[in-house]
């Protein structure tokens, strides 16, 4: 059994710089090095730091998003700041959310991980839960003995 637990979440606002994922859905090793160039890029160039000094909590949010028909991934941080104008803001809902925590290395591994664990483990043992789409997000909440540490939060309702 995977390791999860559902949580009634009150609804809270992200702000986020974004970019278009190309790749196919179905095609992990391309939306990873996707998100991967993405991250990197924001933390040369400013965007990320620029987002943490405007940001009401330590939280990094990396969003996924489908927008359009477009999937969208976001660098992102809550925040009462008003956004820039090249950033989108992103309400997540009110409701029970599905929560995956966990550890790795580095943020893009813990991404990653917790994607899959997610995706791949905790929604289909949630028999009772469904994931019927809007925004879903990794919260990066800090550091300790060396690891980055998170959760995976996913909307869902009840079946």
């Amino acid at each position: 059994m995977t390791p999860f637990t559902l949580e009634e979440k009150e609804g809270f606002t992200v702000v986020g710089l974004g970019t278009e994922l190309k790749s196919d859905y179905t095609d992990y090793a391309g939306i990873n090095k996707e998100k991967n160039d993405f991250w990197e890029a924001v933390s040369q160039d400013g965007r990320l730091d620029y987002l943490k000094g405007i940001a009401m909590n330590d939280y990094i949010f990396a969003v996924n998003e489908a927008v359009n028909n477009k999937m969208m991934h976001y660098a992102g941080v809550m925040t009462e700041a008003a956004a820039p104008e090249e950033a989108r803001v992103i309400q997540f809902p009110k409701g029970p959310y599905l929560v995956v925590k966990g550890e790795a290395k580095t943020a893009d591994e813990l991404n990653n991980k917790l994607a899959g664990v997610a995706f791949g483990q905790a929604l289909p043992e949630a028999k009772d839960f469904a994931y019927v789409g809007g925004p879903n997000t990794t919260a990066l909440m800090g550091e300790r003995d060396g690891l980055v540490y998170g959760e995976m939060w996913i909307p869902v309702v009840k079946k």
